[in-house]
């Protein structure tokens, strides 16, 4: 719940304050508010809020949200009280509004199931999912409403994301078109809670602390907040030692999934039976996929999800969207930046006039035509658009980025031999922050962050390009192919991938002082590895200490320009703190952790031409 009050927070503080009593007339002039319990196959009843156009001129779509962040405001003559301006434009266009707590959550009958698993071959109405409540809620809808023209559409951002992609998986007829927008599509691999096996404490604490309690029956509040007693979360979370200590102190063994999660620390059927992406085959309705560059929550959600679509597209239509934004920010208003990186243009309102909108009025109305690119993607350093025919592009050129001594990077391989290494060590009492501000999880800004607060310690390893003489486009996935060694029997290693702006770089007025845009460490993709899972997630491997071994994995897609007289930069550390738990430095079940586990290591990252490391790029000739 936590996750939801952030980003209604924000989305509040972007709109004018008159937009309140504004958005608040005109739903009550033009809509009447209708609240339902909805009967599903197997008798449990789904709370659901309908606002229905006064225009009867003409019949209307149904545009359906399911979330479990609740719908409120809860009461027939309690109306919604603002919009974002995208939302706003179907309020506008008299689509009949359909809102769903989903079962288990809020005012909804039932048991909640965290990613409930699909059932491909229901046998009996005691077979339910997400995809069959759907079902049943949109043919409840289809004949218990009137004014409609028999079309629905299904969006949602994050987790109501993953409803939406519930909704296209053996859909019902009427569900002509769908919008996964950063869906949650196969925890423990790279959404949400865990990176390449490395379990992000702070967002899973935080989430599952405010939302996962268990509750008596449906209710109008349905989490609890939680305070830190500091505004310093790395200090929290280092304080908290590990992870253990959460349910010990805090959740008391009553947040069920909590425990799962510490019981199932790889890969097994447990997570298998959650993955969606196994059950995206022949997707009937027309499906428009959202993501964000810099999400750091479900950005792999929404580059496989669309990477499965396109692998079965016998009967579906499906368009792709991904610009530079943080977790969901595409839905709010007048978007332009993130953090203190400016992208040149309204990046809100060209998403919702040029490419959401379009595509619902498109399949559900028959009104013009979207003409919506396979993929229309942002180009980051560039500030662009590009409208692409497919994702990754075509047309790209894979090349090596190699480290070299002396914190050289190049396309050109290493020629010493022998076994060359750059050494750190790594304190887990003196993790690497992931974030120069005092924040919990939620500082959305990091992942553009300036990373000089990183450069400068010594447990982390810095390569750097010469000053580039033209422009470099690189596109798609980084795949990192590291030959490192630690002391220890375990290590993370954390690799970014950053752009380092000339020392010339003007700073905008109005910036902060202590911002300084000359010489700024922007940060174009990062990610975790846990050295254990690096050949499987469903069998870990103790790394023999002091040996050269290769780590290999994929750092999530880009479409960055590296502008002529910028650098390439490439850090190395082994710590990430608190976005990641800390590694204590053992082959051990981390989930059991003690005090005593934790030790100090010292990591090797090699760079000869016997063990070279590198980064695989696509870069785009154009």
């Amino acid at each position: 719940m936590k996750k939801l009050i952030v980003c209604s927070l924000f989305l509040l503080l972007t709109l004018p304050l008159t937009s309140f009593t504004q958005d608040s007339t005109f739903i009550r002039e033009h809509y009447t508010k209708h609240e339902f319990q909805i009967p599903m196959r197997d008798g449990v009843k789904l709370f659901t809020i309908v606002y229905v156009p006064k225009d009867t001129e003409e019949l209307h779509p149904f545009l359906l949200t399911r979330t479990p962040y609740s719908i409120g405001p809860y009461g027939p003559d309690n109306y919604a009280k603002f919009l974002s301006n995208l939302n706003r434009n179907y309020w506008q266009r008299s689509y009949i509004i359909v809102n769903q707590d989903v079962r288990g959550r809020f005012m909804s009958e039932g048991e909640f199931v965290n990613v409930r698993p699909f059932i491909p071959n229901k046998k009996s109405n005691k077979d339910i999912d997400e995809s069959s409540d759907t079902y049943d809620t949109v043919e409840w809808l289809l004949k218990n409403v009137k004014g409609h023209n028999g079309r629905v559409g299904v969006k949602g951002i994050s987790y109501p994301g993953y409803y939406a992609t519930m909704a296209s998986i053996d859909a019902h007829p009427a569900i002509k078109a769908t919008s996964p927008q950063a869906p949650v599509s196969q925890w423990m691999s790279g959404d949400d809670f865990f990176h390449n096996g490395a379990f992000l404490i702070s967002h899973s604490f935080d989430f599952f602390v405010s939302l996962g309690w268990p509750r008596s029956g449906p209710t109008q509040q349905d989490f609890r907040p939680f305070n830190h007693g500091t505004p310093d979360g790395y200090q929290f979370y280092l304080n908290m030692g590990p992870l253990p200590n959460a349910n010990k102190w805090y959740m008391h063994d009553s947040v069920a999934f909590w425990n799962d999660m510490m019981n199932h620390g790889t890969w097994d059927n447990f997570w298998a039976e959650r993955s969606v992406l196994p059950h995206v085959k022949r997707i009937k309705p027309a499906t428009l996929v959202v993501g964000g560059w810099f999400d750091t929550e479900n950005l792999y959600g929404a580059l496989h999800l669309n990477k499965q679509i396109e692998q079965d597209l016998q009967t579906n239509k499906n368009s792709f969207v991904m610009g530079p934004w943080a977790h969901g920010w595409w839905s709010t208003n007048n978007l332009d930046s993130l953090g203190y990186i400016k992208f040149g243009s309204n990046l809100s309102n060209f998403y919702a006039e040029q490419l959401e909108v379009p595509f619902f009025e498109q399949h559900l109305r028959d009104k013009g035509d979207a003409k919506i690119a396979e993929a229309t993607m942002f180009m980051t350093g560039a500030n662009e658009w590009k409208r692409l025919g497919s994702w990754p592009p075509k047309n790209l050129r894979s090349r090596k980025l190699y480290l070299h001594a002396q914190g050289k990077l190049s396309f050109d391989p290493p020629n010493a031999r022998g076994t060359e290494y750059d050494e750190y060590i790594s304190d887990p009492a003196k993790p690497v922050p992931y974030t120069r501000e005092i924040r919990h999880w939620y500082n959305a800004a990091f992942m553009v962050e300036d990373q000089r607060f990183a450069s400068q310690r010594t447990d982390v390893v810095v390569f750097q390009s010469d000053v580039l003489t033209e422009n470099v486009t690189i596109a798609g996935p980084i795949t990192v192919n590291l030959t490192g060694a630690t002391s220890g029997t375990d290590c993370d290693w954390i690799i970014k991938v950053i752009d380092v702006f000339p020392d010339t770089t003007a700073t905008p007025r109005g910036t902060p002082a202590w911002v300084k845009l000359g010489g700024y460490q922007m940060m174009v993709r990062g990610d975790i590895l846990r050295g254990k899972f690096r050949n499987s997630l469903a069998k870990p491997e103790a790394i023999k200490p002091d040996t050269p071994t290769k780590f290999t994995f994929d750092l999530q897609d880009v479409l960055h320009r590296f502008k002529k007289g910028h650098r390439i930069m490439v850090q190395i550390q082994s710590t990430w703190f608190p976005f990641a738990d800390i590694n204590p430095g053992k082959f051990l079940d981390i989930y059991s952790a003690k005090e005593s586990d934790f030790q100090k290591t010292t990591q090797r990252v090699y760079h000869s031409s016997q063990f070279d490391s590198h980064l695989i790029v696509g870069t785009l000739e154009e």
